[in-house]
């Protein structure tokens, strides 16, 4: 199934969901492009989110962009099962300026299990996760749940667009 919002800008649609199908015997993946993308692989100018996700928050299984949550999160603020950006929050977390995890390795700011750089479990790199941004990113992850909520919200109106949509609409090619 493919849907696009009819509402455009700057030439992307507002929603594109796009599931993989099957023709042929062949699975062909579903791509999306949009500000807001669900798709196996999904690109968007604001939010992404599928197998693969590439946008400025980005949810999947693999998530590149701003703010990444996934199971290989590469962003700005990284948050993942193996996390690696400027600040990165995972099971392993690597990052320019800070990172925290069960293994963390950073240039500056480094809390975990084994921590790596300048500042590794001391005091000063508790201060930087005191720090707003840092703050944020830990709020972030112990609220996972919710966040996972809030990538429902553009499926569900997608797919409620999608069911009052005439079929030839919702059957577009992408």
């Amino acid at each position: 199934m493919s849907y696009q919002s009819r509402l455009r800008f700057l030439g992307l649609p507002l929603i594109h969901l796009a599931t993989g199908r099957i023709e042929n015997g062949r699975y062909h993946r579903g791509i999306a492009r949009g500000w807001v993308a669900v798709g196996d692989i999904a690109f968007g100018a604001l939010v992404a989110v599928g197998g693969i996700a590439v946008g400025t928050i980005s949810v999947g299984g693999l998530a590149i962009g701003g703010l990444t949550l996934a199971g290989l999160s590469l962003g700005l603020v990284a948050i993942g099962g193996a996390a690696g950006g400027l600040i990165a929050v995972g099971g392993a977390a690597f990052g320019w300026v800070a990172a925290l995890g069960g293994l963390a390795a950073a240039r500056e700011f480094a809390l975990g299990g084994a921590a790596m750089g300048a500042h590794a479990n001391d005091a000063a790199a508790g201060e930087f996760f005191q720090q707003p941004m840092a703050r944020m990113a830990l709020t972030l992850v112990q609220q996972t749940r919710w966040l996972g909520l809030l990538v429902l919200i553009p499926i569900i109106v997608g797919l409620r667009s999608a069911q009052e949509d005439p079929p030839a609409r919702r059957d577009r090619a992408t």
